[in-house]
């Protein structure tokens, strides 16, 4: 009797751990802090499309826009760490918390709520105005601006996201002020510019080429340590003397809890994922060339760029709608 019922315990013991089978069992979410047609967009659905071939299972985009990223990064890092809920964010992940800490508020979350599965891509932000307005040259723009302080007017992904942050800190090397219009995401940032709503936007090349092969947008500067391929005419802000220095980059991310097994085989699915042709043809017609890196190298490019975006915001200090 006694060796039936300890059978019978293992035998129900056994039987939740069946159920559950082998990561994953189901569909997985991945939330992009921010609406369709930005770069966290254009990354995050091929980047699902390659992971979804590698684990058979299908990887589902949610867009949970907000706060310039910070709704869909604290419902990720508040997500049950199972693997069944991942991120595509930008290095707005990293300035959200120091904005906190500016305004002496409670964050919205921690970086270290965050375990970062890979980066995909890293671009240096363009600066574009609208193709109606005067402004040929970054010089043009400048003398301007301070002829006009506050008048001419720029469009963001957010208060503190990843273009807001370019402009500040273009505003604040240039000692000029600029008008802040944010939006939910860079999608919306950029159709008011087009729309004529705004005079000037800094976004990523990928999404900023389209517009200027369109005639609709002019480019006059990029925040990057060197030329881009795809516009090797365009300066550098270093080269015109502004030491500025900005990158857009995507990575993915899961919640900071969840087990290494399950953390090993997200990262093998991205891995795998890159290499895939359609990834890589999708990249490349979005303009933005893939740059990953696994965990281990993705953790020291972040904590560097983390430190680099502190100092800036504690640069650029407290703005207003902060």
């Amino acid at each position: 009797m006694i060796r039936f019922a300890f059978a019978a315990i293992l035998a129900a013991l056994a039987v939740p751990a069946l159920a559950q089978g082998a990561f994953p069992d189901r569909p997985i979410a991945m939330i992009v802090p921010f609406p369709p047609g930005g770069v966290a967009d254009q990354t995050a659905r091929p980047v699902a499309a390659a992971m979804e071939k590698a684990l058979k299972q299908p990887v589902v985009l949610a867009n949970r826009q907000g706060a310039g990223g910070a709704v869909g990064m604290a419902a990720t890092a508040a997500a049950r760490p199972d693997g069944y809920t991942i991120m595509t964010a930008l290095s707005s992940i990293s300035v959200i918390p120091e904005a906190d800490k500016l305004f002496e508020r409670k964050p919205a979350y921690t970086m270290d709520q965050f375990a970062p599965l890979a980066l995909i891509s890293s671009d240096p932000t363009v600066l574009v105005v609208n193709a109606e307005r005067p402004w040929k040259s970054v010089a043009e723009l400048v003398a301007d601006a301070k002829a006009r302080p506050g008048q001419i007017s720029f469009s963001s992904s957010g208060v503190y996201g990843t273009l807001h942050m370019a402009t500040e800190m273009f505003a604040h090397a240039a000692q000029v002020k600029f008008k802040h219009v944010p939006f939910n995401g860079a999608g919306p940032a950029m159709t008011a510019l087009l729309g004529g709503h705004v005079d000037i936007l800094a976004s990523g090349p990928g999404v900023v080429l389209p517009q200027i092969k369109a005639g609709k947008v002019r480019a006059l500067a990029g925040w990057g340590a060197k030329r881009l391929d795809v516009m090797p005419e365009l300066p550098t802000f270093k080269e015109l003397g502004f030491d500025i220095e900005f990158y857009i980059w995507a990575g993915v991310f899961a919640p900071a809890a969840t087990p290494a097994p399950i953390l090993e085989t997200l990262r093998r699915a991205i891995a795998q994922g890159v290499k895939d042709p359609d990834f890589v043809a999708a990249m490349e017609k979005a303009g933005t060339p893939v740059a990953y890196l696994d965990a281990p190298e993705f953790k020291k490019f972040w904590d560097t760029d983390a430190a680099r975006l502190a100092k800036a915001l504690r640069a650029i200090g407290k703005v207003e709608g902060g």
